[in-house]
């Protein structure tokens, strides 16, 4: 996020409007929701996580315990059981 001058970039007539509002201090103006993406889209990290998740259930289907997928993948054994069941934090906190 870059600071940018109102006067700058801004219609004489709305940075008056704003100043009614907000003056000499920084503001913070949003993306419009329909330009927001989701967490590691961007990076690929999501898809990465993705992938070991589909790992991690793969291989508890086939036998593999939650106590030797939290050692093979470094995670807690409550995250592999949120991975295998498909538990949310919303799920969780009912």
């Amino acid at each position: 996020m870059k600071y940018q001058n109102a006067h700058h970039i801004l219609p004489q007539a709305l940075v008056a409007e704003i100043q009614q509002y907000i003056q000499g201090e920084t503001l913070y103006i949003p993306k419009e929701e329909a330009t927001h993406k989701k967490w590691g889209t961007k990076s690929g990290s999501r898809s990465l996580l993705d992938a070991r998740n589909q790992r991690i259930k793969r291989s508890f289907a086939d036998g593999v315990s939650i106590a030797q997928l939290a050692v093979r993948y470094h995670l807690s054994q409550a995250s592999i059981q949120k991975i295998v069941y498909g538990k949310k934090k919303a799920d969780v906190a009912r």
